[in-house]
């Protein structure tokens, strides 16, 4: 590739019904787009990734799942693996095998922090439809960065959540629908690019370097962030509030991140899950004290003992789930405080 001035780098990010808004936006683009672009969608580890193939069979650029080490092309269109974060390391690609954020990987942000730490004003980020809001925080490094930040219009995507949190996020450049995001990514894509903005930070530089895979630790950690009462959902160690970002994220010391709003909505799926345990175990408890004085009442003494002794197990279980169940609230209402 070139060095030349030009916003030739475009990182697209979407979860939720992007498959079809991606579909529509490569058969837009020309074969000869001066550009290299770069695609991340929410996907399971286990995921075969068609994506590549179901986009080629649209485009006129070839599309391709990204390999770790592969130098940028111009013309070409790199879709991230399944369970690697597909990042930016100045003329090549690199797959990161580091912690996932968002509870995903790949996930969207490090994506776009890569390309914002690499190329600067030259990269584009573009954020599709989606739940929650994972790519506002990369997006935002993006365009701090002098880059050029697009999203898809949210009363056009199927799940509008990821738009409008990147609204809330970024001072964004262009708002578009599906229908107009092949046409404004090609009539972007080789124009010139503006100076750069500020030099990287050590933060983005530390951020990018952890989704590569490089180890984290509680003093890295206080570099970039201040420790909470909050738990990290995946390890359970302590989360640090990462200080300036937009939004609102955390990291723990293994280096799972969470935006707020997946932190919440993490604990509010655990607390439901918790008040199905506690009535399943509320009814087993009944039944069983129920069944012992049954028992007593028909003098079959062993049997009644066996009873009791299961009821005071369940007792023991229904402790312990009020105690989850309180701990849970606590930290729910942390969380939402520390948001406002």
């Amino acid at each position: 590739m070139t060095s030349s001035a030009t916003k030739d780098i475009i990182a697209i990010g979407g979860s939720a019904g992007s498959g079809a808004v991606l579909k529509t936006l490569v058969a837009d683009l020309p074969a000869n787009l001066p550009a290299s672009i770069f695609v991340t969608t929410h996907v399971p580890a286990n995921y075969w990734g068609y994506l590549p193939e179901i986009l080629a069979a649209r485009s006129k650029l070839p599309v391709t799942q990204a390999v770790d080490g592969q130098p940028i092309e111009r013309s070409h269109i790199y879709v991230a693996a399944p369970d690697r974060h597909l990042l930016l390391a100045g003329e090549t690609i690199k797959l990161g095998g580091g912690p996932k954020e968002n509870m995903v990987r790949p996930s969207i942000d490090p994506m776009f922090r890569s390309a914002a730490l690499s190329f600067g004003p030259r990269a584009v980020g573009l954020i599709l439809t989606g739940m929650l809001n994972d790519g506002a925080a990369g997006l935002q490094a993006i365009k701090s960065h002098g880059g050029t930040a697009i999203v898809q219009h949210p009363l056009d995507a199927e799940a509008d959540q990821m738009p409008l949190a990147a609204l809330e996020a970024v001072e964004v450049d262009h708002v578009a629908s599906a229908a107009e995001l092949g046409g404004l990514l090609a009539s972007i894509a080789g124009s010139e690019a503006g100076p750069t903005v500020a030099p990287p930070s050590d933060d983005l530089r530390l951020e990018v370097g952890i989704a590569a895979g490089a180890r984290l630790g509680s003093a890295e950690l206080r570099k970039i962030g201040s420790p909470t009462a909050l738990t990290c959902p995946d390890c359970h160690g302590v989360l640090s509030e990462v200080r300036g970002s937009r939004p609102l994220r955390f990291r723990c010391q293994i280096g799972h991140a969470f935006t707020a709003d997946v932190l919440a909505s993490h604990i509010d799926e655990l607390d439901e899950a918790i008040r199905v345990a506690m009535r399943i175990m509320e009814e087993r408890l009944t039944l069983v004290e129920r069944m012992a004085r049954d028992a007593r009442d028909t003098g079959r003494t062993a049997v009644a003992e066996l009873y009791e002794a299961r009821a005071s197990e369940y007792r023991r279980y229904s402790e312990t789930l009020r105690d989850a169940a309180l701990t849970s609230l606590r930290l729910g209402r942390a969380l939402r405080f520390q948001d406002l």
